[in-house]
């Protein structure tokens, strides 16, 4: 699932064309319609021609307002850059463009709207000239440029089938499993409670997971899942997410909070970056300057520490420590945009090399720039550990050619990965505590968040499983392997591990949680009792199956076949387990003190009828107990 960001300057028509595009109004605020002008994030979506569904996060122009437009801007995989045909480039044409290009969105389409309103050809030609000019050397600098017109549809299709052809050349979000959604609306619906939306990105979130909202460290349950205002179980990287929390409050929560797996991520006030200067601010940047540092949907205030050079100047790239002023959550690569507080304005971004630097640096050491340099590129572990996080679980061997790494640097950093914990070898019923040739081995790795994010969405099968078959043992394993979309090769691997870890019992072909089980409420409990007391009393001419399931209800019926207590010999014939037993040792003892026996003298000798002796013996049959002989039964 993919989301598109629209960019460009105040009153360009930007809100128009989602809604020409849409017929969703993305201006939701009473003062948006007063001002007829987009203040905060707007939402929509629609579906391509190619049948996608995506999102469109529409973004407000105004300079004013670029701080709403840098959390909302953050997540998209394409631009939908507009300007207006009778108007041109304009100031904030240049300061989104700008934007755009740090945070190196992918690419995406260029649409000239208000085609009415152009002079004539001549005119839109100009337009189309000056803004090629200003997107050379930009990520957009390939993309299409596609007059059209809210107003009258004029090119509206063309436009859309464009947006579709680049997203279907562009690869889907990865999936990590290490999934996080920076918080850019927070607010409640009656009857649901805290609702909070954002972009999900790096891994999956599941109904009924565990979550933790960050830099808070607050503990919450998702409730509830909601993409394009349509429930979901399952939300995937890239997608547009509505997350109904339990446990936290709205006044707890803020824009720039990020939602993600319990212990997966950890705040930081630290970090290294490397910076890139506009080439078009009037003066350089000093050591030490304060900034404003936008990521995510998050804005904090920042001081910046330049680790190589005295200043940076317009147009130049440097190594720098920012040092901020409350705690961000941030991953390795993650991009940002600075900005000077007075008076406001984009000056910069780049890209984060590491979150969690142990001190600060002391400037002008080479050593340091080189371990910076060395991080920015990724050591062995960190480029085995990306490569993993891409596509998990994985082998081992599968692993290292993807890499390219020697047999001996892979051994050495997956062992280093292994003993810190921070991948994990599938195997199963049995420990494995290291990997010995990795160039040739056929383990399965995966990360530790991998695995993490892996157990959270089996957990949540296996409990929605539970809520919905409270009276059945629990699932099949084949029907777990097909609900999880768990490769075969590996699911026994999975399901061993997480056997051996207490998260989930294995009890033969049934998979359970730990801390499931089957109880009868009250009222079940009763009729329970009532047919048990009925097989006491004729423990050899029961009632049918047919009757007991119209008595106890046929999921209590399975309940008790699982639990023992009653044993079923036939689709219509069914004993006390312990009858059961009873009867076939005294079958078995006879064959062998008198050599056979029939289906007649099976029924006189428990005062049975014909039906429930034939059913027993056929039974005996298929389990190879006995052989039929002409009208007798043998032992086999």
């Amino acid at each position: 699932m993919r989301v598109i960001g629209t960019a460009g300057h105040v009153d360009h028509g930007k809100s128009t064309l989602v809604e020409a595009l849409t017929g969703i109004d993305p201006d939701r605020l009473k003062e948006e319609k007063e001002r007829e002008m987009t203040i905060d994030l707007g939402f929509a979506w629609l579906t391509l021609p190619s049948g996608e569904q995506v999102g469109v996060v529409d973004v407000p122009g105004h300079k004013d307002f670029i701080k709403n437009m840098l959390a909302g801007v953050g997540g998209i995989d394409a631009a939908l850059f507009v300007v207006a045909a009778d108007e041109g480039v304009m100031p904030q044409t240049r300061e989104h463009l700008a934007i755009v290009d740090l945070l190196q969105v992918r690419g995406g389409v260029v649409a000239i709207t208000k085609k009415d309103l152009a002079e004539d050809e001549e005119w839109l030609e100009l337009v189309m000239a000056e803004i090629a000019e200003e997107l050379e050397g930009t990520v957009l600098a390939e993309a299409p440029i596609m007059p059209v017109s809210a107003r009258t549809g004029e090119g509206l299709h063309a436009l859309l089938e464009e947006l579709d052809r680049y997203l279907q050349t562009t690869p889907a979000r990865r999936d990590l499993g290490r999934p996080r959604l920076p918080v850019d609306r927070v607010f409640t619906i009656a009857g649901f409670g805290t609702v909070v939306t954002g972009t999900l990105s790096d891994g999956r979130l599941t109904a009924g997971q565990e979550v933790e909202i960050l830099p808070q460290g607050l503990k919450a349950r998702i409730r509830g899942l909601q993409t394009h205002k349509e429930k979901i179980e399952m939300a995937v990287p890239g997608s547009r997410v509505a997350i109904n929390l339990g446990g936290v409050s709205t006044d707890q929560l803020k824009r720039g909070d990020v939602v993600a797996l319990p212990g997966a991520l950890k705040p930081t006030r630290l970090i290294d970056v490397r910076l890139q200067y506009l080439a078009d601010v009037p003066k350089p940047l000093k050591h030490n300057a304060a900034l404003e540092f936008f990521s995510g949907a998050a804005e904090i205030q920042a001081h910046v520490r330049l680790l190589d050079q005295e200043v940076l100047r317009p147009g130049e790239t440097g190594w720098a420590q920012l040092r901020l002023a409350s705690p961000a959550v941030l991953v390795k690569n993650d991009r940002f945009i600075v900005r000077q507080p007075s008076p406001g304005a984009t000056i910069g971004g780049g890209v984060v090399v590491n979150v969690h630097p142990r001190r600060r640096y002391r400037r002008f050491r080479p050593e340091v720039i080189a371990r910076l340099e060395t991080m920015a590129h990724g050591t062995p572990e960190e480029v085995l550990l990306q490569a993993l996080e891409s596509q998990q679980p994985c082998e081992a061997k599968e692993l290292v050619k993807r890499c390219g790494l020697s047999a001996e640097a892979a051994a050495e950093a997956l062992n280093t990965l292994l003993a810190a914990g921070e991948i994990i070898i599938l195997s199963g019923k049995q420990p494995a505590t290291a990997i010995q040739q990795p160039a040739a081995s056929n383990q399965y790795l995966i990360s530790r968040l991998g695995w993490q994010s892996l157990i959270e969405s089996l957990i949540a099968v296996l409990r929605s499983y539970h809520q919905q078959h409270p009276l059945r043992k629990g699932m099949s394993r084949e029907e777990l392997k097909s609900r999880s979309r768990l490769a075969g090769r590996f699911f026994n691997e999975v399901v061993g591990l997480a056997a051996r870890e207490g998260k989930l019992v294995e009890e033969e072909a049934i998979v359970r949680l730990s801390q499931h089980e089957v109880k009868f409420g009250p009222a079940e409990q009763r009729k329970v009792d009532a047919l048990l007391a009925e097989f006491l009393q004729s423990p050899y001419t029961t009632p049918s199956v047919a009757d007991c399931e119209a008595q106890v209800g046929a999921e209590v019926m399975n309940a008790l076949i699982e639990q023992g207590k009653l044993f079923k010999v036939s689709e219509d014939v069914i004993f006390l387990t312990e009858t059961y037993e009873e009867m076939v040792n005294r079958i078995v003892a006879r064959i062998e003190r008198e050599g056979s026996i029939t289906v007649a003298q099976v029924r006189d000798m428990f005062g049975a009828s014909r039906k429930y002796a034939l059913a027993l013996m056929e039974h005996l049959d298929e389990r190879k107990v006995t052989k039929r002989v002409g009208d007798e039964r043998v032992l086999r």
